[in-house]
């Protein structure tokens, strides 16, 4: 189930190529939030497979824990405490808006 669309490369009229820049929303602290501890093997994409049923929204993960986590790599340190939001519409909501 993909909820939200990739952003592809996109051609000029002159048929240069460039990459459409994508905005992600803030994602606020939520009572719904899950908290879990990373352990051996977790990466974002598996982590986000997991919880949402779908490896792209990785990024959400990332956004929730922006002290925590880089964007430099999928994977992370172990026995670090990860948000993980589960407000999805919320979040899929603001990030198309940001992106339309």
């Amino acid at each position: 189930m993909n909820r939200v669309k990739k952003q592809e490369t996109k051609l000029t009229s002159n048929k240069k190529r460039y990459f459409k820049y994508i905005k992600y929303p803030e994602i606020p602290m939520d009572i719904s939030d899950i908290y879990i501890i990373s352990k051996i093997g977790d990466r974002l994409d598996s982590l986000a497979y997991q919880y949402y049923k779908d490896s792209d929204l990785w990024w959400i993960i990332i956004k929730a824990n922006p002290d925590t986590l880089n964007r430099d790599s999928f994977f992370m340190p172990i026995g670090i405490q990860l948000r993980i939001p589960t407000n999805l519409d919320f979040i899929i909501k603001n990030f198309e808006n940001l992106n339309s």
